[in-house]
């Protein structure tokens, strides 16, 4: 294992600086059953039987001499046989206990008196051994991901699994206390061998694993402070539903049926996305005889041929990145193309002109509303570039779903739902000119079909399935919510933002 440089300044006692740097293990690596720190002048072995206690033998390695040597064989002397002195390979070795010990007590006591003798280093070198290497089974951590309900479990040295059930990470007892070894062990199982050839390269990979019969799951593994970790993300076997989803049904079958145009599901990480995309092909997948080509890096949701072609392309392993892969798609004859994740100009530029060009195009990107997505996609783009962006965005974007998961009374969580259709000229005007408080108020117009987070919101509080003070937390204008609820709300005029504009 690792040699870690630890100053401990002016301690007194052996037994301290040991249990310093127990604690420095433990948060790096796991919890050892032996522990040596050395320094210029000497070095200190601490062992015990189990992974947690105690220390029960201490040794003093050094190559002492005059007053140094002269403690030692005093402390031998005056403890023995608790405690002994022995030389070996020009070692001079204090035991504690020592081999023909009959109390151990009096052994660290001895220990104790010698550490006062002596001016101790304040810098050490610390590294652990005998770590616990027990295996860890990837169904059992897949079982409790279900039991659990859980959508991620993260694997870290010194620490027990953490489970995020409903957004809350919490711990489980179902490994104990994890060391570095056993997950590195674990990721060494489960990652293919380029996947591993690139963490050990890199320091960090995303991979997919399957656990037959329970589900699959999107794997990150990375090092920090030199300790690695391991994320594991559900995705169950079966996609969900619709309606399993919590999400509308009637929207969703809408979005299924459109044959061209830029469909965009957006939200921050953690608000259930993907999962929506998934239940989106799915759909599209048991309803439509097409071709649904998707780039995803990793590839997540697992989807079979139903009534659809599936194409699942996977990024480093069929196509080196999302620009070619969606460039590429344009000759694989597909009718739905479905992008992982908009990230980077070219993707972005690939995208729009599938969507231009007769295809029904699908994607992510992360932002906090629905309204600020134009934006959003536009600052990926040079400043002269961006005027040409906006106007093939007004001519292609037809609904974004941004969603948001708030705890439901009775626990678990629901998806809340804005949405922005491209469907009036107030919207299409105001994406042309990037206008977010535009295309905000335009949403809001009964001639549109959009709608925006607070009306939701308000309708999902009202049929009693979210608390009065989660529906404020996760509107994005409490302001409005709160008009809402007394009844005062009046959507604003669309001349009232022009109006604002020119008073700027």
């Amino acid at each position: 294992m690792a040699e870690w440089i630890l100053g401990v300044g002016h301690l007194k006692s052996v037994r301290d600086i040991v249990t310093v740097g127990e604690k420095e293990l433990v948060e790096k690596e796991g919890q050892p059953r032996r522990i040596t720190i050395r320094s210029n002048s000497v070095e200190i072995v601490a062992d015990r039987t189990e992974y947690t206690g105690p220390w029960k033998h201490y040794a003093l390695r050094a190559h002492a001499k005059g007053h140094a040597l002269e403690c030692m064989e005093k402390i031998a002397k005056d403890f023995a046989p608790d405690c002994e002195l022995i030389n070996e390979d020009g070692w001079h070795i204090l035991r504690f206990p020592g081999e023909h010990a009959t109390n151990p007590e009096r052994a660290y006591e001895a220990l104790d008196t010698y550490s006062g003798m002596l001016q101790f280093p304040e810098v050490w070198r610390v590294r652990g051994e005998n770590y616990r290497v027990d295996h860890i089974s990837s169904e059992l951590l897949f079982k409790a991901l279900v039991e659990y309900k859980a959508s991620d479990v993260h694997l870290s040295p010194g620490e027990q699994a953490m489970f995020r059930v409903d957004g809350e990470i919490a711990p489980s007892e179902i490994f104990g206390i994890l060391s570095a070894p056993q997950i590195l062990a674990l990721i060494h199982e489960i990652a293919a061998e380029k996947d591993w050839k690139e963490f050990q390269e890199t320091k960090q990979a995303s991979f997919n694993f399957h656990q037959a019969g329970l589900g699959y799951s999107r794997v990150s593994c990375f090092v920090t402070a030199g300790a690695p970790h391991l994320t594991f993300r559900y995705l169950p076997e079966k996609i969900p539903s619709f309606e399993e989803l919590h999400v509308p049904a009637e929207l969703m079958t809408q979005l299924a049926e459109l044959h061209h145009g830029l469909v965009l599901l957006v939200g921050m990480t953690g608000s259930g996305k993907s999962t929506t995309v998934a239940a989106l092909v799915d759909y599209i997948n048991g309803h439509h005889t097409s071709h649904i080509l998707t780039i995803e890096n990793p590839v997540e949701y697992v989807h079979h041929n139903k009534k659809a072609l599936i194409s699942q392309r996977g990024l480093g392993i069929d196509v080196a990145t999302f620009g070619l892969a969606v460039t590429g798609a344009l000759r694989h004859d597909p009718d739905v193309i479905v992008i992982g994740e908009m990230r980077d100009p070219d993707t972005i530029r690939a995208a729009i002109n599938a969507a231009a060009t007769g295809h029904l195009v699908i994607s992510t990107l992360h932002s906090n509303t629905a309204y600020e997505v134009v934006n959003r996609i536009v600052s990926f783009f040079d400043p002269v570039e961006r005027d040409l962006v906006k106007l093939q965005i007004r001519d292609c974007l037809r609904c974004v779903i941004c969603q948001r998961l708030v705890p439901k009374i009775g626990g678990g969580r629901l998806p809340t739902i804005e949405v922005l259709f491209n469907d009036i000229k107030a919207i299409n005007d105001s994406i042309l000119e990037g206008d977010s408080d535009g295309i905000r108020v335009g949403m809001q117009q009964t001639t549109s079909h959009s709608w925006i987070f607070e009306r939701y919101i308000h309708a999902m509080h009202k049929e009693g399935k979210i608390t009065l003070e989660n529906a404020q937390k996760f509107c994005t204008d409490q302001s409005i919510f709160d008009q809402m609820m007394m009844g005062t709300y009046s959507i604003p005029r669309l001349d009232s933002i022009k109006h604002m504009g020119v008073q700027k």
